[in-house]
Formats: structure tokens, C-alpha cells, sequence
């Protein structure tokens, strides 16, 4: 059994297909093929069913995949721990992140890492909530950007920042009386159209936990994959919509809502906490650790900046 046949399973599996699995393996078809054949030969079963139109796991595929993920995994714990001992100034960083949230974080972020550490290559990969934390989870990404409440319980998290939730009305609408009020109640909203994000993404769910919480569920009119498109929708007047205070629209913009102060009724303001995520038990590099404390230093001066 060869490290590399373990790693051809692991890819089989997750693109349920020879022909993509051996264009991202950047191997030919063929020899993906003859060497899956070899494995199960040498170990004596079988650990794909084929069929015309999938591949689909055997059981024993199953546990071969969740026994290769680890070895493979501890293989690259192992190689990132002899270069942190033999103090390499040089390595790689996978970084996950949620689309939105990376766009307003990672070029504060990024620029001031990359003159810190000119040498540490960063590997960016964007995905919504549900599958950010799965690769988090796996092992695919050092570090994770996420929102609270993590669904994964493999995952461990350091808080980032907290933020407070506005409500993005249209500029006319009759709520605008209350802009520089102290807040509107969250069930005040019961009967008005809501825009929200798409299944998958972590604020959709702090969204409708936020109405369901004020004994209502929201009246979805429109759905969309990005926070800029739900408040254009709303600045054109087709419904209102939760915002997080970090994504809010500067004064002037194109398509610009108005914005409201939320409130619960024992007073207090409904938030999101940003977290920075990774797998209970992962060895953190130094280039990890350094760029959780960079992050941490920015966003903490955000903050400041924020509430002066």
C-alpha cells in the first residue's frame, strides 16, 4: 500500500467520479484506475461500487477513506511540525472563509500578514458556512473564518470580534421615523417582506433564529448568495433585511437602504460572533499562530475605530 493510493481514494470519493478525481489528482484516467485496481487487490475487497452513471463507497470503503484521512492528515501535522523545529521561515497556509465575511476582513488582514511574513504562501478558499465547516472539520483548511454557532463539534474557535445586527430598510419606508431611535422591537417586524441569504450560509440561520426568537417566522420574499444584492433589493424597496454592522453601507452609496437600530425587549441588541475555527487536536503551525494574532491585532483597532 502506497501513501499516494491512499490519497487517490480520499479524491474518488469526495468527486464521486473517476474522470474529475484524476483531472484534480492531475493524473490520467487510466492509471487512477489501475492503481484503485491494485489496492483492492492488495488489501482484498472492494472499496467502490461502479456503475455506469456514479461511484459510490462500499462500506469498507467508508472505513478505509476515514483511516487514509488520518494517516494522510498526520503525515502533513508531521511535516508542519519539523518546520516549525527546524524554524523554517517559509511554508504554506490554507485560510477558509465565508465569501462575504472574507471580503470585508481579509483586505485589512492579508496586506499586513504579507509584510510580516513575505515568505508564508496563503491558500484562500471561499465557501458557504455548511461546507466551510466540513473542510474545516477534514483537516482541508488550517484556520476557518466562521460565525457562531459552529454545527461541528470536532471544531474548536478563538472569538474574533462581536458585532451588532441592524435592520436595511427601504430609504421611504414608514420605519425610517425610528433611524436615530433607540431601537425597533424584532417582533415589530412580523409582517413585513423579508430578504434573506440562501440555504448554507451561516446568517441566514442568525436571521431567522432572530424572528422565530420574537415569536414569528419571517415572510421570505427573496433569497440571494450575497449580502450586496439583498441590500440593493431592499434600497429598491422590495422588503427590509437583517445586516451585520460590518457590512452596512457607507453614506453615499449606489443603492443605498437605511439602517435601524434592533432591540430585543429586555433591552439588549442582537449580535454575530466572528470566530477564527480549527479542528480539536490540529497542530496550529507558527504560521497559523501568527496570522490568528495578526488578525486578532486588526481587528481589534476595527473595533476601536468602530466605537469611537
Amino acid at each position: 500500500m502506497e501513501f499516494r493510493q491512499l490519497q487517490y481514494v480520499i479524491q474518488i470519493a469526495a468527486e464521486k467520479n473517476f474522470s474529475r478525481a484524476a483531472e484534480k489528482l492531475h493524473i490520467a484516467q487510466p492509471s487512477l484506475s489501475q492503481q484503485l485496481s491494485k489496492l483492492e487487490k492488495e488489501i482484498g475487497v472492494l472499496l467502490f461500487q461502479r456503475s455506469t452513471n456514479s461511484v459510490e463507497l462500499t462500506h469498507a470503503g467508508s472505513v478505509f477513506v476515514e483511516k487514509a484521512q488520518k494517516i494522510i492528515d498526520a503525515a502533513e501535522q508531521l511535516k508542519l511540525e519539523m518546520a516549525d523545529i527546524s524554524n523554517m521561515r517559509k511554508g504554506k497556509l490554507v485560510i477558509g472563509s465565508l465569501p462575504i465575511t472574507g471580503s470585508h476582513i481579509l483586505p485589512l488582514v492579508l496586506p499586513v500578514f504579507g509584510k510580516k511574513y513575505p515568505n508564508i504562501e496563503v491558500a484562500l478558499i471561499e465557501e458557504s458556512t455548511a461546507n466551510l465547516e466540513q473542510l474545516a472539520s477534514a483537516g482541508r483548511t488550517d484556520i476557518s473564518l466562521l460565525t457562531l454557532p459552529l454545527l461541528e463539534q470536532s471544531l474548536t474557535y478563538e472569538t474574533l470580534i462581536e458585532e451588532e445586527i441592524c435592520l436595511a430598510i427601504p430609504e421611504m419606508h414608514p420605519l425610517s421615523a425610528h433611524k436615530s431611535s433607540s431601537g425597533i422591537l424584532i417582533a415589530d417586524l412580523k409582517s413585513e417582506p423579508f430578504i434573506v441569504l440562501k440555504r448554507g450560509q451561516g446568517f441566514r440561520k442568525i436571521a431567522i433564529d432572530l424572528c422565530e426568537e420574537a415569536g414569528f417566522s419571517p415572510n421570505i420574499v427573496f433569497e440571494s448568495s450575497n449580502i450586496e444584492t439583498v441590500q440593493s433589493l431592499v434600497a429598491a424597496g422590495m422588503g427590509v433585511a437583517f445586516v451585520p454592522e460590518m457590512m452596512t453601507r457607507p453614506q453615499g452609496s449606489d443603492f443605498m437602504p437605511g439602517y435601524i437600530r434592533l432591540k430585543r425587549p429586555d433591552g439588549t441588541t442582537p449580535s454575530r460572533t466572528l470566530v477564527i475555527a480549527s479542528r480539536k487536536g490540529r497542530y496550529l503551525s507558527k504560521a497559523a499562530e501568527a496570522f490568528i494574532s495578526t488578525l486578532s491585532d486588526v481587528m481589534l483597532e476595527y473595533d476601536r475605530a468602530r466605537n469611537q
